[in-house]
């Protein structure tokens, strides 16, 4: 298997935070999205919606797109389990990761690509030029504080994103929250439930990637 990531994408990161609490070892190709590598044409035969990550198995299939890549290593590496151990486990793991991407992450994405002066005529991911709408910014700036809301409720709750285990759920809300300070957004004082396990998940060794 080879992993096409980019260090700075969180979608990427996602995966790689999950490749590491596999304990996997994946040789991985770095596309740099800051020269804009992904839309060149060597990479496009590799992923034609010009995005990160990619991964290519050893008979030359492609998967794309972060959460089927993980749901694919899930398959084939079921330990530790992060998607779930049994019917009930994997329906609310994947409910719960489906929101953290819905109500934060695309919010996060929404504010910093229509904010960034990088991401003029680029606001969102893929091969097409789109110009950017301010208003989109300040949107996504109110749905993400919206997010943390959620998530200081639901963690008030339960140790964990999606239960009482550790889970890919809890993957993409820390990397959204990391994401967030692209639009200089972070967890408030007044999210102690946030706090706390904010600070369990980001001193994780896979964390670190």
């Amino acid at each position: 298997m080879q992993l096409y990531d980019f260090k700075m994408a969180p979608n990427a990161r996602r995966v790689r935070v999950f490749v590491a609490e596999k304990g996997l070892a994946i040789p991985s190709v770095e596309v740099d999205l800051g020269s804009r590598a992904q839309l060149n044409e060597d990479y496009r035969r590799i992923n034609p919606m010009a995005e990160v990550p990619a991964l290519v198995l050893d008979d030359g299939t492609i998967i794309t797109e972060s959460t089927a890549i993980c749901r694919y290593l899930e398959e084939v590496y079921p330990d530790p389990p992060l998607c779930g151990r049994n019917p009930l486990e994997r329906a609310q793991v994947m409910m719960w990761d489906r929101r953290v991407e819905q109500h934060g992450f695309a919010a996060v994405a929404e504010g910093f690509r229509n904010s960034s002066p990088f991401f003029k005529d680029r606001s969102v991911t893929g091969a097409a030029d789109f110009a950017q709408i301010p208003e989109l910014a300040e949107r996504g700036k109110a749905r993400f504080a919206n997010f943390l809301a959620l998530m200081e409720q639901r963690l008030g709750e339960s140790e964990h994103v999606a239960g009482e285990r550790y889970s890919i759920a809890d993957i993409t809300a820390m990397v959204t929250i990391d994401f967030a300070r692209t639009i200089r957004a972070k967890i408030g004082e007044d999210q102690p439930n946030l706090q706390r396990w904010y600070a369990a998940v980001s001193g994780r060794p896979s964390a670190q990637v």
